[in-house]
């Protein structure tokens, strides 16, 4: 049986689509069966439509115009993937914290990718974080890891991967970004392939 899979983006969506690509090269063996974005602009929604993936746009905004809770979005997010019985939520550059009226219904089945090693500059500023911190002397590389999210802490859980990203003396932070986009889609590839087989295994 084919593992299915949702994606949540909030931007460009280049892990996204290392994930599409992976599929396509057969390198996954699994199925992408919606694209959820929480900013209408998202050019990953745009590359999900190119890849005949259904695409869902999930505002925020007009919970909190009309009183309604973070919690009440993230459970309504949840009934609406639930639709799509995923076997894994992949949180691919999302940048809303999900509540435990979302993990709930997903248990030790969201994965998160984070710019930062495990411990490390969690939140939406990694990447300046750490070059901020490199500057200091304080740290000689940085890297990105895929991890479990059992419940609300933030860039925290169970490491599925990591890799290392050097830091240069040169670099700005658009250039330890590109970097880091490109560890990001091998290990984002790797690690998925690591959980479907472990699933596989189990089946087994």
């Amino acid at each position: 049986m084919t593992t299915r899979v949702a994606v949540l983006i909030s931007g460009n969506g280049s892990n996204l689509q290392a994930l599409i690509d992976a599929i396509r090269m057969r390198i996954l063996a699994m199925e992408i069966v919606v694209v959820v974005s929480n900013r209408k602009a998202a050019y990953g929604l745009e590359r999900a439509r190119q890849a005949g993936i259904p695409t869902h746009y999930h505002p925020l905004k007009p919970y909190t115009d009309s009183g309604r809770s973070r919690s009440e979005y993230d459970a309504d997010l949840a009934a609406f993937l639930r639709e799509y019985r995923p076997d894994w939520v992949i949180l691919a550059g999302w940048m809303h914290v999900l509540s435990h009226a979302f993990l709930r219904h997903f248990p030790y089945r969201v994965v998160n990718l984070h710019p930062a090693l495990p411990g490390k500059f969690p939140g939406a500023h990694a990447i300046e974080d750490a070059l901020a911190a490199y500057q200091r002397g304080e740290i000689k590389h940085t890297g990105c890891m895929v991890h479990l999210v059992p419940d609300e802490a933030v860039d925290a859980g169970p490491v599925i991967g990591t890799s290392d990203v050097l830091i240069y003396p040169t670099d700005t932070v658009e250039t330890l970004a590109n970097r880091m986009h490109q560890a990001e889609h091998t290990l984002l590839v790797q690690s998925v392939r690591r959980l479907i087989e472990g699933d596989e295994e189990e089946e087994g």
